[in-house]
């Protein structure tokens, strides 16, 4: 037998022998996790959008730490941006840290603070889509909310056999209406937690334990011989190469930072000046550098050497980054960008937000100043 669209195959039989051994399985094998235990909602929304496309381990001293410093929903409504953001630094989509900033804004005018319990107010929010909606909703109320996330999107595939595409309309559908189907009537959170559980732990992508697994003789995959096959590969993304340039612009023992605005990547962050580069001769990058430096600050800068070379991945980009050092000439205004700009000493680059590779080029302008001194 396998699922589609039109039906499920889940018998009461079925429901109630797959809840008793998954509850069991999770009695004994659930991992201690610093989100789990609470039924704080601003705790249990906290921990969903820092595991959102982030690895559990990831996650952990971020959730401790961010909770430490706004231990409430009302301590980060009032949190300056800027230190929302350098709690987040490291942990990258940082459209997540300012979505949930403004979400606390949102519950405290419109909620007096207290989280709302009703799913269309928590679908309102900034940042929360269904899956973050059902698992708060779930955890933290006992509320019978579905979740469908990476890895129970892999368990009921495997659970139904189905081989569709799990993000086609038809697939989403079929697998939120198994998500909801398997839900009981009490303890919805854990029964939610334990499902994400066993897709994390027992139901891998590879390296499946299926000889362990609670659904082992109730899965219609693992009867059939499918588990390898199931879920079907999603398209594999195409991937852009792009080269950039950043210049470390100094100017008597400071370096120029900017603030990236609304709609560019790492909106809300500083950085040091950068951007697309074309040339491959020297001659022709510090032309490049030249130009953009002043048409993003209005600086006149004289390149210097190059002093490093990076390579990361932003979405579907990959990018190659490559360090010049600058000295400053002049100031001709603030830019055609208007970007905010400070000049900042080293030991000042601590309290602002970068990103992974301004982070790791701050090391290095500490030592450039140094030398200069």
């Amino acid at each position: 037998m396998t699922a589609t669209e039109e039906a499920l195959p889940f018998d009461s039989a079925w429901l109630r022998n797959f809840r008793r051994k998954l509850r069991a399985w999770y009695d004994q094998h659930a991992r201690e996790l610093p989100w789990r235990g609470t039924r704080d909602p601003y705790a249990v929304w906290l921990s969903e959008i820092m595991l959102q496309q982030t690895q559990v381990e990831t996650v952990k001293p971020y959730f401790q730490r961010f909770l430490t410093a706004l231990p409430t929903i009302l301590a980060l409504a009032q949190a300056d941006e800027q230190v929302v953001l350098r709690l987040w630094e490291g942990l990258g989509y940082y459209r997540r840290a300012r979505q949930l900033h403004q979400a606390a804004r949102r519950i405290v005018a419109d909620y007096d603070g207290c989280f709302p319990c009703d799913p269309q107010s928590v679908e309102g929010l900034p940042g929360i889509g269904r899956y973050t909606a059902g698992a708060i909703l779930s955890i933290a109320f006992d509320q019978r909310r579905p979740i469908l996330e990476a890895n129970t999107v892999r368990v009921f595939a495997r659970l139904l056999a189905y081989n569709g595409q799990t993000t086609s309309s038809a697939g989403q559908k079929l697998l939120w209406a198994a998500a909801e189907a398997v839900l009981p009537s009490r303890d919805v959170g854990r029964f939610n937690q334990a499902l994400m559980e066993l897709g994390s732990k027992v139901c891998r992508p590879r390296e499946l334990g299926c000889e362990v697994c609670p659904a082992l003789g109730l899965c219609y995959s693992q009867q059939r011989g499918l588990q390898h096959e199931i879920p079907c590969p999603k398209p594999r993304p195409q991937f852009e190469k792009v080269a950039e340039a950043v210049v470390l612009v100094r100017r008597r023992g400071r370096v120029l930072l900017i603030r990236w605005p609304e709609g560019r990547r790492w909106a809300g962050l500083w950085d040091f000046p950068r951007f697309a580069v074309q040339g491959e001769k020297e001659a022709e990058i510090h032309r490049e550098i030249i130009g953009h430096v002043l048409r993003l600050t209005g600086v006149t800068i004289s390149p210097g050497k190059h002093r490093k070379t990076l390579r990361h991945s932003v979405t579907r980009f990959r990018i190659t980054l490559d360090c010049y050092d600058a000295e400053y000439v002049s100031h001709n205004g603030g830019g055609t960008e208007n970007l905010v700009q400070k000049w900042v000493r080293p030991a000042e680059l601590e309290h602002y937000p970068l990103s992974s590779t301004g982070r790791t080029l701050a090391g290095l302008v500490s030592k450039l100043i140094s030398a200069d001194q």
